[in-house]
């Protein structure tokens, strides 16, 4: 008895230590000092913590679509029939769906769908990502199969799970509407609309799309209370320990390339293997195109088979290092059996760092533009 009665301040000790420690490491850092880091100009910033083989971009406050500024009036007019033919749904064989089906201006122009549904109600394979800012990459689809906007603007018509309109035969249900010719004269001096014309339209159109300023934006700017303390160490956590700055930089927090984050069902009835559909390069097994973080907040569901609708849970995937698939059976001798990125590690971040991150990514979310869908031609 006497000997418990001597242990016990000192387990009560090693009690409430452990118990500090334990609260402690979910508090979080002196945010003047934190604030000290940032609240400056961006080029005396702390320099972002990336890997060496990471070629990046630096943040930068949101530019505006170059369209925006051209003023040419054949431009303008070319611009205005892609309007037209974007929000038109007789481009489609039922003259149900549009280009803005899946393209929602007031959803981020994308769709709030795990996965696209088009014509017959027919699922596609893959989420739709948002147009906004588009005009600023270089690959467009997850897999980077189109290197242009004219290229792209061609694919969801005749796609079977999206319009499912031959060519000829769109064009043709557009050129019988009276209301289109003056549209088509002063776009291209024609009475008649030709494919590439069309995808021209379309593609100068979606090159005027843009997301909105947001908080980041002004920070950026020097606006320092645009952020709360709570964003400012997401920010900061974004850009070190939590690697997010290896993929998502430049001012569309996106870095252009591929990445396998191990969700191509490899092996599986619906196994989707990515830009490997493109190029057959193994090393593109399963690897998709980074996707913006601009609105992320807003563009649920993420990554290109809409899987994660919940950012907590999506955050829990990648402190985790993200799944690793083991090769069974026959993938142990498959040459194309996928690697993962090499960028994918597990993270050591708590929840309260977590949250943080959270609260900086609705940081670079806000309300769409306004876009009046047009009246069209009869």
């Amino acid at each position: 008895m006497k000997k418990i009665k001597v242990l016990l301040p000192l387990f009560i000790a090693i009690v409430l230590l452990s118990s500090f420690f334990a609260s402690s490491e979910d508090e979080p850092p002196d945010f003047t000092w934190l604030r000290s880091l940032y609240e400056r100009p961006l080029n005396e910033w702390p320099k972002a913590d990336v890997d060496a083989q990471v070629d990046y971009v630096e943040w930068a406050p949101l530019p505006a679509p170059p369209i925006w500024s051209d003023k040419d009036p054949q431009t303008q007019a070319k611009l205005q029939l892609g309007k037209r033919l974007f929000f038109d749904p007789r481009l489609s064989a039922s003259k149900q769906i549009s280009c803005s089906s899946c393209h929602d201006p007031d959803m981020h122009w994308a769709d709030g769908r795990k996965r696209a549904i088009g014509e017959s109600h027919r699922q596609g394979r893959r989420h739709s990502p948002s147009l906004q800012n588009i005009w600023s990459q270089k690959l467009l689809f997850w897999d980077g199969r189109a290197a242009s906007l004219e290229a792209q603007a061609h694919s969801p018509i005749e796609d079977p799970n999206e319009m499912n309109t031959p060519m000829p035969v769109a064009l043709a249900q557009i050129n019988q509407i009276a209301g289109y010719r003056s549209y088509i004269r002063a776009a291209f001096g024609a009475e008649q609309l030709h494919a590439a014309q069309l995808e021209e339209a379309l593609a100068l159109f979606e090159r005027s799309i843009s997301s909105n300023i947001t908080r980041f934006d002004n920070f950026l700017k020097g606006r320092y209370r645009a952020l709360s303390d709570q964003q400012v160490w997401g920010l900061h956590l974004f850009r070190t320990k939590a690697r997010c700055f290896n993929c998502h930089n430049g001012p569309f927090f996106q870095d252009g390339k591929f990445h396998n984050l191990g969700f191509s069902n490899y092996g599986k009835a619906n196994a989707d293997l990515g830009r490997y559909e493109v190029t057959g390069k193994k090393e593109d097994v399963g690897a998709f195109k980074t996707a913006s973080l601009r609105d992320a907040a807003r563009t649920f569901p993420w990554f290109h088979d809409g899987r994660f609708s919940d950012l907590s849970m999506l955050l829990n995937q990648y402190t985790a290092g993200m799944p690793q698939p083991k090769a069974r059976g026959s993938m142990l001798t498959d040459s194309l059996y996928p690697a993962q990125s090499v960028l994918l590690k597990p993270l050591q971040i708590n929840l309260a760092e977590r949250e943080a991150i959270i609260r900086f990514l609705e940081a670079l979310s806000t309300q769409p533009i306004t876009v009046e869908r047009p009246n069209l031609p009869n």
